[in-house]
Parts: structure tokens; sequence; C-alpha cells
């Protein structure tokens, strides 16, 4: 990869990797795509190229890949999980659709594809207990049906033209620099602000509800790792479960209370919340993009855990 286009630049996952590509590849080669009311600001704006791009304009993405030669995409435009449960319509026309036009825009012109998936493209039949790589798929929220339409379709277009599409199914996802934005797993960053605050965390998933969880740097290097992999060695190329650490909020709990003894949390389940989580699997099995890509992550809870606390520490006392 020489030139890279990140749509959804602006985003919790979009922000970070944007800066982490241009830290690669060169601040000139990684333009930032966003949409209008949601502009990079302050470092990401100012380090490198960016570009409006909505990625349901197929238009618009294809003028930005001839303008800057693009040959990988990073396709992270999606609504998180809570939100796209409000709005099914939006979030379907943001990950389908658009996801259509990012595939034809590659097929046209040579383009490498990232689109991630997720833990939520699993359903309540499926294995909760180390999934496997392949397993039924049959989730109950718009968001999860737009994953496994996202897998399929990628697939697709590898299989028919030839297209490398890649992608992981995300766990929940953690971090120190990206403020949560309505996703179900977003208890896990919450609870390190309020712990950082002095403040008592009121915990909207149940005690014993274990997700998937997984820190952003750890989630940044898969998919630098994943798009960089040697394509002889794939089998899989779409949905590779990724894995870290699994927890329940008792856990996560306990974790913190450890460097802040004074820490305090207590019980509000949200049903919606909760009913998300109960149909998502408890831990996956990751041994595929072990054997295939090499994958391993760095960070567990408790080095997460203090990873989290310090930098948070520094950044909301600053």
């Amino acid at each position: 990869m020489k030139n890279i286009l990140v749509i959804g630049a602006t985003g919790q996952i979009g922000s970070e990797l944007t800066m982490k590509l241009r830290s690669i590849y060169g601040n000139d080669h990684v333009v930032a795509g966003y949409i209008v009311g949601a502009e990079p600001k302050g470092e990401l704006a100012e380090s490198g190229p960016a570009e409006v791009c909505d990625v349901t304009d197929g238009e618009a993405i294809e003028r930005i890949v001839t303008k800057y030669n693009i040959d990988a995409i990073y396709n992270l435009a999606a609504l998180l999980s809570v939100v796209a449960e409000h709005k099914p319509l939006l979030a379907w026309h943001i990950g389908i659709d658009g996801l259509i036009k990012v595939l034809e825009v590659a097929r046209q012109h040579n383009c490498f594809v990232f689109t991630p998936s997720s833990i939520g493209s699993f359903g309540p039949e499926t294995p909760a207990d180390q999934t496997p790589q392949d397993t039924i798929q049959r989730p109950r929220t718009i968001y999860g049906v737009s994953k496994v339409t996202t897998e399929l379709l990628s697939d697709y277009y590898h299989r028919k033209y030839g297209i490398e599409t890649r992608s992981v199914r995300f766990p929940g996802l953690i971090s120190n620099v990206t403020p949560p934005g309505g996703g179900t797993t977003d208890y896990a960053v919450d609870i390190y602000y309020s712990a950082v605050r002095g403040e008592k965390f009121v915990c909207p998933i149940a005690q014993g509800t274990y997700m998937d969880m997984m820190y952003m740097p750890d989630a940044l290097n898969a998919c630098v790792q994943l798009m960089e992999a040697d394509a002889s060695r794939l089998v899989h190329y779409n949905g590779f479960n990724i894995a870290s650490m699994s927890f329940a909020p008792e856990e996560i709990f306990a974790a913190i209370k450890k460097y802040r003894p004074a820490f305090e949390m207590e019980y509000n389940v949200d049903p919606l919340k909760q009913s998300i989580a109960n149909s998502w699997p408890n831990s996956l099995d990751d041994s595929a993009a072990r054997t295939e890509w090499d994958w391993k992550p760095s960070f567990d809870l408790d080095t997460m855990t203090q990873d989290m606390l310090e930098k948070l520490s520094a950044r909301l006392l600053k």
C-alpha cells in the first residue's frame, strides 16, 4: 500500500487509525475522508490531506481515489450498535449501500479494501464460548445483519473480481483517546472515565455478562497487519475472529479497584443494551487469524487498565 483513503476518518476508530497509518506510510499518503459536520480537528486536520467523502457517494469516492492515486481503502463508515437499532434504515444505507459504492470503485481501480465486521455478526444460536471462526451467524439486530452482509459482499467481490477485500470481527474496543459513541460495549470505556473523575459508575450491563473486548492499540495493529498480510497464506479473507480479553462488568471493576481502591459501581441495566449483549459471544476462537497472519495481541485486562488510567488521568487533569 502506498496511498490510502480512510472513509470515516473522524469516527471512533477512524480518527486513531488515520494517525496510525500516517505514522507508517507518511502523512501525505493517507487521506482523511469525512462527512460535512464531522470535519477533522487538531492534529488529524493539520498532519495530512482531508477530503469530504460520504460513503454513499460513489462519484466522490472515485474522484478522491483518482486524485490521490489511492490503492487501499479503509472503509470505517457505520453506525454503532445501539444507535443503529434506533435508525435501522440509516444503518443499512451507510453500512451496505455505502459498501457497494466502495467495492465498485475498488473494482474499477484495483484497490485493497478493509471494512470491519464485528462480534455483532453473531446471534443467540451461535456457540457463545470460544465462538468458532466458521459458525452459524443469525444476528437479531440491524447492526449485526449489516455486518454479516458486509462479510458476504466483501467475499463476493474477492471471489468474483479478485479484489483484495479483508476484515476482522472487532470485539468491543476500549480507547483512551476517542470517547464512546453509542455501542453496547461502551460501558467498558465509560467506567474508566468515572474512575479517573472520582465518580461512582452506573453500569448498564448486568453482572456476569461476558463480552470480548480489545484495547485500541491492538485493534489498530490488527487492521494494518491484516492488510499487509501475504495473500498466499490467507484461507479466510473477511470476518477474521480476533480476540484479546473477555470479561464481565464485575471483573473490569475489580481490575480498576486495584489502582483506585475508593472506586464504586452500581448496576442500572439498560434493557436494549443488555438484550444486544446477551445475543453476542462470551469469547472468540481467533486461531485462524493467529495461523494465517500471525495475529497476537499485546494487552490483557490488567495492562490495559494500568495504561487507561495513566493516559486518561494525564489528559483529563491537563
